[in-house]
């Protein structure tokens, strides 16, 4: 997985598996998702270069559901609103 629980984050990582084509839909790992797992630790940018690739914005995975919830759950209204551009359902159920 492209994040997973605990890990700093460094976007230069991020952005070298991002041009090698990593598959930024793929589950499994704690949060179940890189959208997820970037959207529950408040990283906007990776969230943002995650979004760039046509992350599937309303993927399910973690604790609570989906990346919108997640991000709702901390109070991180900057992704909130990226995810809500992006066309994240805020009536999913998770």
């Amino acid at each position: 997985m492209l994040l997973d629980k605990g890990a700093d984050v460094n976007t230069q990582v991020v952005q070298m598996l991002l041009d090698k084509e990593v598959d930024v839909n793929a589950q499994g790992g704690v949060y179940g998702n890189a959208l997820y797992a970037a959207s529950e630790e408040g990283h906007g940018q990776v969230v943002q270069m995650l979004l760039d690739k046509e992350v599937d914005v309303n993927a399910q995975g973690g604790m609570y559901g989906n990346a919108l919830q997640a991000a709702s759950s901390i109070g991180n209204d900057e992704v909130v609103q990226m995810l809500l551009d992006k066309g994240a359902d805020v009536n999913a159920q998770g």
